[in-house]
């Protein structure tokens, strides 16, 4: 996992371009699959997550087992981050049936993110996501079809969840990275303008850029217990601004994932309740601060055993890692106050 982390910290700075090595990206551009063959989720071999399955997202850290609890009558509908990242393989989207793919993602993303989520029904299904170097292709006509294909098997995914698996339960959604810019065409086709608004507790799109204006209903939310709105962040040293995000149009907020507003004050590493980084089953605490600044969330250098040695500036792979147990906490807080709102 650990080389996993750096590789894919590498891989991000890739995307955002601050820095940028010499990549050939001649790729073909027949190499996508069949759109008439979508995938299947009535078959849970489709679902990296399921309620009805045992997955890696069921794991909990064991300092953090104790107190968990199961809450079955809420929702969480997971899109992971890009897990196809390897410059070697020549098609632009995955199959759903590359088993080290699969492996890949069950054994990272799932197990280090979507457990965050586990104390309620988790859902996370495999898509044929684009691969790394559609955030940065020449070749963008190709690259916007890999992603509409990503996205079209996830609204597959939803629909049938919604028709399947809801039942009439409050709906979390949550994503990070690649699994963020599906989220945001899912939220903006399901829930701005929709009925299905009502149902949402909260949706933490995390990672990637949200234009600004792109929502017509649906806003951020601005405290802890805020409900049937938008937490987003992307996380870098304090005083680094990569070159992409410099061009971003200003306007959409920020969510400080240790206060949940969206205000610029500082919050201090003190609030940080714990991180899961390297090893699954033990918390750090206190290893991040955090402060919004502009379009960005900025940390200082983060402590826990041979951070030290950390020369990096973009922690963009632990958006929610570094604030795991804080993430935790924050959802019981907001089905809390779902449930409680007057016109429930």
């Amino acid at each position: 996992m650990q080389r996993l982390i750096w590789f894919t910290l590498c891989a991000v700075a890739i995307q955002l371009n601050s820095c940028a090595p010499t990549v050939a990206t001649s790729v073909q551009k027949n190499q996508f699959p069949s759109r008439s063959n979508p995938p299947d989720y009535g078959k849970l071999a489709n679902w990296a997550s399921h309620p009805y399955k045992k997955d890696p997202s069921d794991s909990t850290p064991m300092p953090l087992q104790t107190e968990a609890r199961q809450d079955t009558t809420v929702d969480v509908f997971f899109l992971y981050p890009t897990t196809l990242t390897s410059f070697k393989l020549i098609q632009w989207n995955a199959d759903l049936d590359d088993s080290s793919i699969n492996a890949k993602t069950d054994n990272t993303t799932i197990l280090f993110q979507a457990s965050v989520f586990n104390e309620y029904r988790v859902f996370a299904p495999r898509y044929r996501q684009a691969h790394l170097r559609s955030y940065y292709s020449t070749d963008t006509a190709s690259a916007r079809a890999a992603f509409d294909l990503a996205y079209e098997d996830i609204r597959t995914a939803f629909l049938y969840y919604l028709t399947n698996f809801n039942q009439g339960r409050p709906i979390i959604i949550a994503s990070h990275s690649q699994g963020t810019t599906h989220a945001i065409r899912l939220m903006k086709e399901f829930f701005d303008d929709s009925l299905l608004k009502e149902k949402l507790v909260v949706a933490y799109l995390i990672g990637m850029h949200i234009p600004p204006n792109y929502f017509n209903y649906l806003d951020f939310c601005k405290d802890s217990i805020e409900t049937q709105c938008i937490c987003g962040w992307r996380t870098f040293k304090a005083g680094y601004v990569p070159a992409a995000v410099k061009i971003e149009p200003d306007g959409t907020p920020v969510t400080n994932p240790l206060t949940w507003t969206i205000t610029n004050e500082y919050a201090s590493r003190e609030l940080n309740k714990g991180s899961v980084l390297r090893e699954f089953n033990r918390i750090y605490k206190k290893v991040a601060d955090a402060q919004v600044s502009g379009k960005i969330l900025w940390i200082r250098q983060p402590k826990f055993p041979g951070s030290l040695l950390l020369r990096l500036k973009n922690y963009h792979i632990a958006d929610i890692n570094l604030f795991y147990v804080n993430l935790r906490e924050n959802l019981r807080q907001r089905v809390s106050a779902y449930r409680n709102k007057p016109s429930l």
